[in-house]
């Protein structure tokens, strides 16, 4: 096998070396040679059955682990159900290896293996049955180690998010009720009451549901779509009336925003993210597009006018968006920029995809 070679680990490698060979001496007490007093004989069949064994078990194990490897890069997490299914394809490889291996061995090296013609039949078949079970054995204790591993790194990783969840759930909380942006709001609100009473009405209407939004939601990491929109409407409309005419901001969500979620606060976020690093006037206005891709994605697309001196990104709010839909799903959040716009595309979550993610932990 490939992976025997381009996986190579001395460690590993020892290891099965020894369970190969620890296996093979419990194997060799049931197995009644009778050598007749040949003794080159019997350290034949003992040379002979070494090497089928060890041959056998890097087969096995060596397939256990590609097919395994193989399913956590196209699927993620291994359930029961993948299990039972590894494990099936494992001994359907197995068996016409096994099959053939001691067909040559009973048949065609019976003679100096000191078989009698008479004995092949049965020897073949013991030989064959239990070359099966420990196959059936290898397969399932690795897969049973693999499941450990997945558990702990998923366990790992639940911990690490949830200290960055916290972080960022602070760090937008403070972000949304600080003095500042407090002390602007309020300063809009006191213009607009001379200005415009019943926009200073909706405005207030519109801060307290953002207000309100926030603070139910801060230790929820995924909210459904639709809440996350009504809450961008609100925040939408705080900003247009801020900025006066200086950032447009489309809305061409056309899926069910009812049965997708997506990470909280993450559209606001990246809105944000573009109100900082851009120049924007009322001459050049900022132009931002929300829009849906089928049911399997939501995408923020933003006009690409870098502010001079350039604002310093740490990116630390879009490295908190990749690593937050790390935690559900194998689909990648996409950065482009390129022909004058920056754009990001998050996947849409199903509710399946948290309740199997949830789910693979216990």
């Amino acid at each position: 096998m490939n992976s025997l070679f381009t996986h190579f680990n001395f460690k590993k490698f020892g290891f099965r070396v020894i369970v190969i060979t620890v296996v093979y001496l419990l194997v060799k007490l049931t197995i009644d040679h009778d050598n007749d007093g040949n003794e080159q004989a019997f350290e034949f069949v003992s040379v002979v059955y070494y090497l089928s064994a060890f041959f056998l078990f890097m087969v096995i194990w060596e397939t256990s682990d590609w097919l395994i490897r193989r399913h956590q890069k196209q699927n993620g997490s291994i359930y029961f159900k993948d299990s039972i299914r590894i494990l099936g394809i494992n001994i359907a490889i197995a068996i016409p290896v096994i099959a053939l291996t001691y067909y040559i061995i009973n048949f065609h090296l019976d003679e100096l293996c000191n078989i009698l013609p008479k004995e092949r039949p049965l020897r073949f078949r013991v030989d064959f049955f239990r070359a099966l079970l420990l196959t059936f054995a290898v397969g399932t204790s690795n897969l049973f180690y693999f499941s450990l591993n997945q558990k702990k790194r998923i366990e790992e990783k639940m911990e690490k998010l949830q200290k960055e969840l916290i972080a960022s759930q602070y760090a937008s909380l403070k972000s949304q009720i600080s003095p500042h942006f407090l002390f602007n709001s309020l300063n809009i609100l006191t213009s607009l009451m001379y200005e415009d009473r019943d926009l200073a009405s909706d405005f207030v209407t519109r801060l307290a549901s953002c207000y309100r939004y926030i603070l139910d939601n801060r230790e929820e990491d995924i909210v459904p779509l639709e809440k996350e929109l009504n809450f961008l409407e609100s925040f939408i409309f705080m900003m247009n009336v801020r900025h006066e005419g200086a950032l447009h901001i489309s809305n061409h969500v056309t899926t069910n925003p009812k049965e997708l979620f997506i990470p909280t606060l993450s559209l606001q976020m990246l809105i944000e993210n573009a109100l900082k690093h851009n120049y924007y006037s009322k001459e050049k206005p900022l132009e931002i597009s929300i829009f849906s891709i089928g049911n399997e994605s939501i995408v923020v697309q933003n006009t690409l006018r870098k502010r001079t001196p350039e604002e310093t990104s740490t990116q630390l709010g879009l490295k908190n968006i990749q690593k937050r839909y790390g935690f559900y799903t194998n689909d990648k959040v996409i950065i482009e920029e390129e022909n004058n716009f920056f754009k990001v595309t998050m996947p849409l979550l199903s509710i399946d995809q948290t309740i199997k993610t949830i789910s693979s932990v216990s």
